[in-house]
């Protein structure tokens, strides 16, 4: 009687491979992080955060800011004067920030809405658009204003086009608000709601405010007509060749 073959060895146990991760998936930055990065480490090193030590104190610092934001900020009378270099300003201005409210406020704004905007637009097209839309605006702003010798800084007119096309591109998306008049409780409404009640609130302030002075309301409008309008043209069903029905929700948005 001849004794059964015995069985083969178990095989190794497999060594467990890495898990492919698609290139895109590498990236764990995006445009928007990157620009509200670079405005903070410039606001932070400028003279206008009181944190750099080469600025001085007192006077001295007040004289530092109003050199700076004359520099690199837009100033409408310069800007038709016929400078050249005037023309440089309304692109770097969109990197000058005057206190700490208005940097913080115009993260969270690009932070809310960036990001989705950003990955709907491409990466490019999201950064040409945020750059073109912000210099307009502040253009805009100027040729309002053509005698103003006031300083304008800050990115307010690239933000206000980002929330623009936000509005035509996620309108069903719903975003967490807080509105003052209801004790600061954070609810949450579709996007067209709370974007269409801010450019409201601008266009209010812009037309009592003709003379420009403090925060630039028309900059925001102008803006926020910019993007809205890129995303149309850009975007619009026509342009893609689909129908917003058979094109799936994007995150953020509600399937119908």
């Amino acid at each position: 009687m001849t004794a059964p073959p015995l069985p083969p060895p178990p095989p190794d146990s497999p060594r467990p491979r890495r898990p492919h991760t698609p290139p895109d998936a590498r990236r764990t930055y995006s445009v928007t992080t990157v620009l509200i990065a670079l405005c903070c480490a410039l606001f932070v090193l400028g003279p206008a955060s009181g944190l750099n030590p080469l600025y001085g104190t007192g006077d001295a610092a007040l004289s530092a800011q109003t050199a700076y934001f004359a520099r690199w900020g837009v100033i409408p009378r310069d800007l038709w004067a016929g400078h050249p270099a005037a023309w440089l300003t309304p692109l770097t201005a969109l990197f000058v920030h005057g206190s700490w409210l208005h940097l913080l406020g115009n993260a969270l704004f690009l932070h809310v809405f960036g990001q989705m905007t950003e990955a709907r637009m491409g990466r490019t097209a999201y950064t040409v658009f945020y750059l073109v839309t912000g210099y307009l605006a502040l253009v805009g702003f100027a040729a309002a204003h053509a005698a103003s010798g006031q300083t304008l800084v800050g990115a307010s007119g690239s933000i206000s086009g980002v929330l623009g096309a936000f509005l035509y591109l996620f309108p069903r998306a719903r975003v967490t608000s807080l509105f003052p008049f209801l004790f600061f409780l954070p609810l949450r409404f579709p996007a067209w709601v709370v974007l269409l009640f801010w450019f409201a609130l601008q266009w209010l302030a812009a037309r009592r405010d003709p003379a420009g002075p403090g925060v630039a309301y028309l900059a925001h409008v102008v803006g926020f007509a910019l993007g809205f309008l890129y995303a149309w043209a850009r975007h619009r069903p026509a342009t893609v060749g689909v129908t917003r029905e058979n094109t799936p929700a994007t995150e953020g948005e509600s399937q119908p």
